[in-house]
């Protein structure tokens, strides 16, 4: 399958009801989203409460440069909506346990040297584009672009 996929950090906990609305928010959008005036097949979740994961089967169509548009400026009226930076590329989002701490990319040096992460510590590539980079977007930071704190 040829899926094209966006990931977006929520930089705060949503509560339950957040949550819920923010899922209803953007299954509507996809629902309704359209390149050239077709029918995009796409999907909206929210992975363990903190990464919006959209989704789009360009088997079925391409999403086009519009369509993009259209996505970009609904995930920043949704950050608006739910107060999140929806399109701050410098979250970086880690898995703890079950669940993702977000944090800015400026504070990671500070959390090695505290030893609260390490070289270990699971990082979600939030920069994946596709449905085979999104299998594995779980990495160790020593293999991300966030290597470069790692004191050599």
């Amino acid at each position: 399958m040829n899926t094209k996929v966006w990931t977006y950090a929520i930089g705060r906990t949503l509560s339950e009801s957040e949550l819920s609305q923010l899922l209803a928010d953007g299954r509507a959008f996809v629902k309704g989203w359209t390149a050239h005036e077709q029918q995009l097949e796409a999907g909206f979740e929210v992975f363990k409460n903190r990464i919006v994961v959209v989704t789009v089967n360009e088997d079925v169509h391409n999403a086009s440069g519009c369509s993009i548009d259209k996505l970009s400026r609904f995930m920043k009226e949704l950050g608006a909506k739910y107060q999140f930076d929806s399109m701050n590329r410098l979250l970086v989002a880690l898995k703890k346990e079950e669940s993702i701490d977000i944090v800015h990319a400026s504070g990671i040096k500070e959390l090695l040297a505290q030893g609260k992460i390490s070289e270990n510590t699971v990082v979600y590539n939030t920069a994946v584009s596709n449905h085979n980079e999104f299998l594995d977007w779980e990495q160790p930071l020593k293999h991300t672009w966030l290597n470069k704190y790692l004191v050599k």
